[in-house]
């Protein structure tokens, strides 16, 4: 799945060399003046609230004209004025695919003494799509490189463009990584045309109808978006404020029938893409032959997708967003996240099992319940369970408004095994797209106990400081999922640098003397990790005293600050994580003094350490269980006191005596 156009305020300008506007000719700008509305634009007074801005958009202005077939054709209008040498960056690009058409693009400079220039044909470049590397795209950017942008110019930008036929919703990102001044949007709709708006991490602003069937919404002085020294907050854009307003079969009344207008666009756009070949139903039959139960048949399947269809995204116009038909994915061995759930639908109905297409975003927060909107970046699958299903391993379960339980399963993901879901999904939303059944559906937190890792140290000290020992750790759920993709993209040489990196973290000084990495070919097996080290000072030496640290290796801690705090707090992934480590003591020393227990449980998280000694040994054993993926910025008290007393446990000394 893909967005549509806009603004990139963060696309690297190019030096030109400038001359004045008379002076130049080409197939954009033809020497046209500065138009009036820029004129008018660029008297706009810097407000004093921007003073700490790179730069400042003095005036964004969208007019989206709507033909009667639902085709919008899009002008837009901006002036971005330069503050400090950084904001040198702040650009505009067009963006167009196949069934696009830029009808102009003009751009103009008023520079700091007032001279202007206008952006020629050698100052605009194409660039192609390359968000994802796996892609052939269609999909391009014409950015403007205009001349004479220094501290103090204003940049002004107008284009127009036939956007899209089969899209009929505009995306309006009101705000920024740099404030806004003022902005508009006008949608100016065919006779008898309607439209329905929602509004996102921002309070509702009313539309003018400034002619029939033609409306207006303003927004002034926005502040920017800068998420800079907020430590684990969440995605930029489920921060961003947004407005989505859709028009034609989706512009109906009520979110819950909106939401299932878009579902039930998604169900015709695919609607014929999941029928099976001959060959995948001679296929899925062999595949499944013998299974004894729902979860067999259904992980036969899952696994099948998952190691032999190749990721790769061809993407030309409707494709960024229609599905290649399953016949054709399953003889090429290779798709995108659409084209993956395609196949797996289409097995699944083979094996008489229900499942639909749900997009979502793969960034928790975009897609909003409030919000309906086809806004979102990726596709995975909702599977039907039976009522009379009752399997543990499925815990990745959501209930539709009927009471129906859906498996939610993303087949790109080649590493998480079907019951489980990526972190990345959890606590978001998804449509799920069932034709008259449509509507958006909460994906689901999972339980810590599908989520974690343990860890198992043994280790022996010298009295010189020095350490030696060995550490067994198991990964299961998302995190497993994560380190089995990790060593799928590194040689055995690029492994041992990351161990001995993260290793060296807590452990500085640390030689990796042996890894091995245990992935099991079963999904659903939990990853070991064995390897063994030596440190040379670990322990330091305060006149007859050793002071030895007892968590060796492996930090829970996430970063926190004491600033004010107006966001969430992403705590990324629910789980459990455990530590329990032996320290053999050296010869003649005896422990004088160890670090006080902590015991913490809050509602979303708890956290638990001891340290004991057993004999001519220091023990150490821990346990963290976070319950929740995300907390509202009101709990970051309750946030900083589960983390400091982590990160002072992590921190705590254990004092050793010669007897």
């Amino acid at each position: 799945m893909r967005g549509g156009h806009l603004l990139h305020p963060v696309l690297a300008i190019a030096v030109v060399a400038a001359f004045p506007m008379q002076a130049r000719s080409g197939i954009f700008g033809k020497n046209q003046p500065l138009p009036d509305w820029a004129v008018q634009a660029n008297k706009t007074r810097t407000p004093d609230y921007v003073k700490d801005a790179s730069a400042v958009i003095l005036y964004d202005e969208y007019v989206e004209a709507i033909d009667a077939t639902g085709r919008p054709t899009e002008r837009e209008r901006q002036a971005i004025r330069i503050l400090k040498p950084q904001g040198r960056h702040n650009t505009c690009a067009v963006g167009y695919d196949v069934d696009e058409k830029i009808n102009y693009f003009r751009v103009w400079t008023v520079a700091a003494d007032e001279k202007q220039y206008m952006a020629q044909d050698t100052d605009f470049v194409e660039a192609g799509d390359t968000q994802i590397p796996v892609m052939l795209s269609t999909y391009k950017e014409r950015i403007a490189h205009p001349p004479a942008v220094d501290v103090g110019a204003t940049v002004f930008c107008e284009s127009e463009e036939v956007l899209r036929p089969y899209m009929h919703e505009k995306v309006w990102r009101i705000q920024n990584g740099i404030p806004v001044v003022f902005q508009a949007l006008e949608i100016d709709l065919p006779q008898g045309g309607h439209h329905a708006e929602a509004w996102h991490s921002f309070k509702a602003v009313p539309g003018v109808e400034v002619a029939p069937g033609h409306w207006r919404w303003e927004v002034r002085d926005m502040p920017a978006l800068d998420l800079r020294d907020i430590p684990s907050h969440p995605e930029w854009e489920a921060l961003a404020a947004r407005m989505s307003v859709q028009w034609g079969d989706a512009a109906v009344e009520g979110k819950e029938n909106e939401w299932k207008a878009v579902g039930a666009w998604v169900t015709g756009l695919e609607a014929d893409r999941p029928q099976p070949s001959p060959e995948i139903t001679a296929f899925t039959q062999s595949l499944i032959a013998g299974a004894p139960d729902f979860y067999s048949k259904l992980s036969r399947i899952t696994e099948n997708i998952q190691k032999n269809i190749r990721y790769f995204v061809v993407s030309r116009g409707i494709s960024g967003f229609q599905a290649n038909h399953a016949g054709d994915i399953f003889r090429n061995r290779y798709g995108d996240c659409k084209d993956k759930t395609t196949l797996l639908i289409s097995m699944l109905r083979v094996a008489g099992i229900n499942a639909y297409y749900m997009p979502v975003d793969d960034r928790r927060g975009i897609v909003d319940p409030e919000v309906p909107s086809i806004y979102g970046n990726h596709m995975i699958a909702a599977i039907e369970v039976p009522a009379d299903v009752n399997d543990s391993r499925l815990m990745a379960l959501a209930k539709g408004h009927d009471g129906r339980r859906y498996l939610i399963f993303d087949p790109t993901n080649e590493r998480t095994p079907v019951g489980n879901l990526p972190a990345y999904l959890q606590g978001s939303y998804g449509i799920l797209s069932a034709g008259p059944a449509s509507q958006v559906l909460a994906l689901p937190i999972l339980p810590p106990e599908g989520n974690g890792n343990e860890r198992k140290g043994s280790f022996t000290l010298g009295a010189d400081g020095a350490l030696t020992g060995q550490v067994d750790v198991t990964h299961g759920g998302s995190g497993g999922a994560e380190l089995r993709l990790s060593l799928k993209d590194s040689d055995e040489k690029e492994r041992r640098q990351a161990l001995e990196n993260s290793v060296a973290h807590d452990v500085p000084g640390v030689v990796l003397n042996s890894f091995q990495y245990v992935q099991p070919a079963e999904l659903d097996k939990p990853m070991e990790l064995h390897y063994k080290f030596t440190a040379a000072q670990y322990a330091h030496s305060a006149g007859p005293l050793l002071l030895v640290r007892p968590r060796v290796v492996g930090s829970d801690a996430m970063a926190f600050n004491d600033k004010l705090r107006t966001v969430p707090i992403d705590l990324n992934a629910t789980g459990r994580w455990r530590d329990s480590f032996d320290i053999a003591l050296p010869a003649g020393y005896v422990v004088d003094e160890t670090p006080d227990p902590v015991s913490l449980d809050l509602d979303f998280a708890s956290y638990h350490s001891t340290v004991t000694v057993k004999a001519d040994q220091l023990h150490y054993e821990r346990e963290l269980v976070v319950k929740q993926v995300e907390l509202p910025a009101s709990r970051v008290a309750d946030f900083r006191k589960l983390e400091s007393a982590i990160l002072m446990d992590e921190k705590g000394t254990a004092v050793l005596k010669k007897q």
